[in-house]
């Protein structure tokens, strides 16, 4: 009895543990699957592509535009105004945009988004065996189907971070206009802390947070099972996961790039 209810207690650590695993398993066989030869998933790269960016680039907008206007915009401009100091609103800005809004913004929408729709593409064929299938004739899923996904999200996450800092930085503007402040101040200070190991940072870090979404988002919808309620449970997991990887590869990130470049932590 005690070792039963010792095994109920830790089935869902021990569940946690072998997915991760499997994940990783994916990642090695998606990595080395895209570059040996032969390359058939070009045109199914491309639609990739275009679906997900057809889907991601107008809530991108409007979450870029909310959060750089709403939390770093109007909540710094209040607390820089006691001081007098709303100039120094553009150098917050690269360290609220540009290192991290941006970014998560970019990831969470990408996810909810994008992620949901390779999960439940993938989820749909497992439950109909269509991949057991291409397994019979000799075709690769991994290949044909998860390469193109997680070099359209890599390729897609990357661009769109770009896009958010622009949209960000002008919720930043926005603010500023509102606090009736001329915008020499904002801009001097932006570009007088922003660096451009900072933005290379931040693209590098948002791409990677699309091979994240795409490794987990394509493994639990290959690996769905239960009917049409399994789908939508592999959807559920898949977002969820997917965040938490991001959290916990931001904090692996971020610690890593101001222990090798220190001059970024002290702000001009």
């Amino acid at each position: 009895m005690v070792r039963a209810a010792v095994d109920r207690a830790f089935l869902p650590a021990k569940n946690l543990f072998e997915e991760v695993g499997d994940m990783m398993i994916l990642t090695a066989k998606t990595i080395v699957s895209a570059i040996r030869p032969p390359y058939p998933y070009g045109g199914e790269f491309i639609g990739q592509f275009l679906f997900a960016l057809q889907l991601c680039w107008f809530p991108m907008m409007i979450s870029t535009v909310a959060f750089g206007f709403g939390a770093p915009g109007l909540q710094a401009a209040n607390f820089l105004s006691l001081f007098g100091a709303l100039d120094r609103l553009g150098g917050f800005f690269v360290l609220a945009s540009i290192r991290e809004f941006a970014p998560f913004v970019t990831a969470i929408v990408v996810a909810g988004v994008a992620g949901t729709a390779i999960t439940a593409d993938l989820g749909a064929r497992k439950i109909r065996e269509e991949l057991d299938a291409l397994q019979v004739l000799g075709v690769d899923p991994v290949k044909n189907l998860v390469v193109p996904r997680f070099l359209s999200l890599m390729i897609l996450t990357g661009l769109m971070d770009i896009y958010a800092l622009i949209f960000g930085i002008s919720g930043g503007i926005a603010a500023e206009v509102l606090y009736k402040q001329p915008l020499g101040g904002f801009f001097a200070t932006l570009f007088n802390n922003a660096s451009v190991t900072e933005l290379w940072a931040s693209v590098l870090k948002t791409t990677l947070f699309g091979a994240i979404v795409a490794v987990v988002c394509s493994y639990k919808g290959m690996t769905t099972s239960g009917g049409a309620a399994g789908v939508g449970r592999a959807v559920n997991e898949a977002v969820v996961i997917s965040l938490l990887g991001i959290f916990a590869f931001n904090y692996v990130f971020t610690q890593t790039l101001l222990a090798t470049h220190p001059a970024l932590q002290q702000p001009r």
